[in-house]
């Protein structure tokens, strides 16, 4: 389980296609302190470390991983959000963030407001997937607020500090973005759709 506050950057090194699979190359601040089969999230997505070297670790994506994410747009030099899973006992500062994405998103919009950033973002709205106002949401890993919710789309307020310590900076209009959708709610939808059948 994560939270989705992110711990640090990483910036992808190596990519290496293996059959329908990929084995990135990422260099981080923490990478001396994995193990091989631990978990990471990577924008979000969990992947298991299989291998460290020095400053760098290894990660695999597997072909439905590269289907359901934005992971196999990654180039060399792209800039990762990572976050190690939560430990026992430690705080809960974001939200329940699984590590499973549940689809990805398009940004629409990037407005600077003189001290923080509103970020529109369109989706796919079929499956049981929907936001609400002041509702989670992990973007690319980032556990945030809703700050306007409409089928098939929402926005999101980035504060300076968020902008500056994750990758966010870095996105473009039609950039695509991995979405974990709150875990609660998607309980909820999927009740609420067995009820509708009968």
């Amino acid at each position: 389980m994560f939270t989705g506050i992110i711990e640090a950057v990483g910036k992808v090194e190596k990519i290496e296609k293996k059959g329908n699979n990929i084995d990135f190359t990422i260099g981080c601040s923490f990478a001396e302190e994995l193990k091989p089969d631990q978990s990471l999230a990577h924008n979000g997505c969990c992947l298991t470390v299989i291998k460290i070297i020095d400053n760098q670790y290894v990660a695999t994506a597997i072909q439905e991983t590269l289907e359901k994410t934005e992971l196999g747009n990654w180039e060399i030099g792209t800039v990762v959000n990572l976050e190690r899973c939560t430990k026992i006992g430690g705080r809960l500062d974001g939200h329940i963030v699984q590590g499973h994405i549940d689809k990805t998103g398009k940004i629409t919009s990037i407005d600077n407001r003189n001290g923080s950033f509103l970020i529109g973002i369109e989706y796919d709205s079929e499956g049981n997937f929907i936001t609400v106002p002041q509702g989670s949401i992990a973007v690319n890993g980032i556990s945030l607020t809703v700050a306007k919710s409409e089928i098939g789309k929402f926005s999101v307020a980035i504060i300076p500090y968020t902008w500056e310590f994750t990758n966010m900076k870095y996105l473009k209009i039609g950039d695509k973005v991995n979405l974990e959708f709150d875990i609660i709610g998607k309980y909820v939808a999927g009740l609420m759709m067995e009820r509708w059948k009968d």
